[in-house]
């Protein structure tokens, strides 16, 4: 009875680590995919025009460049990226009734968002106990915590401007950019 019970733990195992890798190896070309998607959703989203929103922009600077994030390795690179997304996640999950944007848009922005950081999440399973026992892993530590820093100034620049239309705009063309270091790190998978 102990054999088999640990004969199907076993395969389970095997099947589950087997799944694990068919995600990751789908990963870089799923991530691409959403990137551009996102890019377009979010360009669509606004009707507005960030020209009146200028005076908002000087008051969100961030203190981290966020763009020139470094990430060492491969593994480290999937982890910010689904820590980036589960961020972003989160911004777009606050008060959206004042920015006036296109519902459908948001939904599928939104619904897009979820379902690459559940892939990643499955992806990462398996490698993030290795990555965390690293000497690279104080970096990628320190990493994570300026990703939680610049999107906690986003939500709290929100929060101050009380989800003004202008306030989400500003964070809108933010968000834009998040996507550029997504898509440099996405590049960073194929080697």
């Amino acid at each position: 009875m102990t054999s088999r019970c640990l004969l199907h733990f076993c395969l389970l195992l095997l099947f589950s680590r087997e799944i694990s890798s068919r995600l990751c190896t789908m990963l870089q070309f799923q991530q691409n995919k959403m990137n551009k998607e996102s890019l377009e959703l979010l360009e669509k989203m606004s009707r507005n025009s960030i020209a009146q929103c200028l005076h908002e922009r000087e008051a969100f600077k961030p203190t981290v460049d966020f763009i020139q994030l470094s990430v060492p390795q491969t593994e480290n690179a999937k982890m910010i990226i689904q820590e980036i997304l589960q961020e972003i996640f989160n911004i777009f999950s606050k008060n959206l009734t004042q920015s006036a944007w296109d519902g459908a848009s948001i939904d599928r922005f939104q619904n897009g968002l979820y379902h690459q950081v559940q892939r990643l999440e499955a992806c990462l399973t398996v490698h993030m106990e290795k990555e965390m026992t690293k000497p690279e892993s104080e970096d990628l530590q320190l990493t994570s915590w300026r990703v939680k820093q610049y999107f906690q100034m986003m939500d709290s620049f929100l929060k101050e401007k009380r989800y003004s239309l202008c306030a989400w705009e500003i964070i809108r063309k933010e968000i834009l950019r998040c996507f550029v270091l997504i898509d440099k790190l996405t590049r960073r998978l194929q080697n």
